[in-house]
């Protein structure tokens, strides 16, 4: 069940402003696809994310010998993955010895399994489309999901970094990337630029589960196409549905995630310069 999430990536390369310093944002492994650092990023207040602190990834369960050395290296000791029960199981991370790892399945499994059964009815690109839509418009799992993620980061060592991902490193971990983003002041359309970027980061490892999917699947090329990309308006749609339950995005991250005003000021000394 876990290979939808694997297909959940693909389109016309976006977030170009996250594609321009890719040789310095990507950390190119032998296991693992869409790897990167969210450093960089510039905030509201003109300070940057720092560099080395925060990475983004698909699924790790694949990594090397060489690739675990790399994630040693950038001093990634706290791991949060965003996967569910079942696809966690079927393909564990591979960690190096002493990392901090919690699993946030929440909302994953009852999604992956209503996916699994709709997937062979899908016959247009639309349908394909509002299936997308309708995972990101979800709000109902969001806190539990994500609340976990903000307390690692909040409890990160300075001289340690955090990863967080799941199975395609699109759409949990998109959502999760841009709550951050937000959290410390990055501006909107940067917030984008980075979740359509996942459609360059995965363009090679795409081509693959495209035909995978035709294939093996038997779903048509352009409906795979529209339930691989990373549409911007599939995150918008996921900011909106938020702004609908809470009022805002400022009131879920206060409420539901715990992020108080002072929670917020240390999330930003922490992780921007």
């Amino acid at each position: 069940m876990k290979s939808f999430f694997i297909f959940l990536a693909f389109l016309p390369f976006a977030g170009y402003a996250q594609i321009t310093d890719s040789s310095q944002r990507q950390v190119k492994l032998q296991g693992a696809v869409n790897f990167r650092d969210l450093g960089g990023y510039a905030a509201a207040d003109g300070r940057h994310i720092r560099w080395d602190r925060v990475f983004r990834s698909a699924d790790i369960s694949k990594l090397t010998d060489s690739d675990l050395a790399v994630l040693k290296n950038k001093h990634i000791s706290s791991v949060v993955d965003l996967r569910g029960v079942q696809e966690s199981k079927q393909a564990p991370d591979r960690l190096n010895p002493g990392m901090d790892y919690i699993l946030c399945p929440a909302g994953s499994d009852n999604a992956l399994g209503d996916w699994m059964k709709a997937l062979a009815a899908i016959k247009t690109e639309s349908e394909g489309d509002s299936m997308m839509r309708a995972f990101y418009i979800k709000t109902e799992f969001l806190a539990d999901r994500y609340k976990p993620f903000f307390v690692r980061l909040l409890a990160l060592p300075d001289n340690q970094a955090l990863l967080f991902h799941c199975t395609a490193g699109k759409d949990r971990t998109g959502i999760g990337a841009a709550l951050l983003l937000y959290a410390l002041g990055v501006p909107y359309e940067t917030i984008l630029d980075d979740y359509t970027a996942t459609n360059y980061y995965r363009s090679a490892e795409n081509e693959k589960m495209l035909h995978s999917m035709i294939q093996g699947m038997h779903i048509s090329e352009p409906v795979a196409k529209e339930l691989l990309g990373a549409k911007r308006e599939y995150l918008e749609a996921s900011f909106s549905a938020i702004k609908q339950q809470y009022g805002s995005i400022d009131n879920f991250l206060r409420g539901p995630v715990g992020l108080d005003e002072g929670k917020i000021k240390e999330l930003k000394n922490k992780f921007l310069d």
